[in-house]
């Protein structure tokens, strides 16, 4: 609907998944396999776009005429400027979700579109407020959910986003892991 390109998605996130979807977006699933590392000396802030740009950078296929790469990171940045990606087990999930309790932290998505002959990086920034959450509703959270996934080790959508997300100020759609309008716009750079 939003671009006259065949959308190539290096993601295997679901909730990008159906966010295009819902958008009226086509697209063909590519696989990209990226060791999700980062130079120590980056800014916290530009994580998300180093990250995405090479995960596109790993796409070892040639994007055709009429072809646009989207890749996309998400990052959480907690108030004292801790980078949380995906935890790697319960217990890391079960730490993470101690940090941001009570807190406010910042949820960063960057996307970037590659087409044969340019590339677009943008991000967009949230600011989400978490509620106090007991270390039994955490720990209920982690074991009956699947935070391995989701970068800070949560879901707003899910239930701990339900009952313990105070507030936010930014895009919803950017903590779900893909700002649909900072999408919208970039592929009107491309039509």
């Amino acid at each position: 609907m939003f671009s006259s390109y065949e959308i190539l998605l290096g993601s295997n996130s679901p909730r990008r998944k159906e966010l295009l979807k819902i958008m009226g977006i086509r697209f063909t699933h590519v696989n990209i396999n990226t060791k999700e590392t980062y130079p120590d000396s980056l800014s916290p802030i530009h994580i998300a776009s180093y990250l995405s740009v090479l995960k596109s950078q790993q796409y070892n296929k040639k994007i055709a005429n009429k072809q646009l790469l989207l890749t996309a990171d998400t990052i959480v940045l907690t108030y004292s400027n801790k980078v949380l990606g995906k935890p790697k087990n319960k217990q890391s999930a079960v730490n993470m979700l101690n940090l941001l309790s009570g807190k406010k932290h910042k949820v960063i998505t960057a996307i970037t579109l590659t087409n044969n002959r340019k590339q677009l990086t943008k991000s967009c920034s949230t600011t989400v407020y978490f509620n106090p959450i007991k270390r039994e509703y955490i720990n209920f959270y982690v074991n009956n959910f699947n935070p391995i996934d989701k970068a800070g080790a949560y879901g707003i959508q899910e239930w701990i986003g339900l009952h313990f997300i105070k507030k936010i100020d930014g895009s919803y759609f950017n903590v779900v892991g893909l700002p649909t309008h900072l999408l919208k716009e970039m592929l009107q750079d491309f039509s």
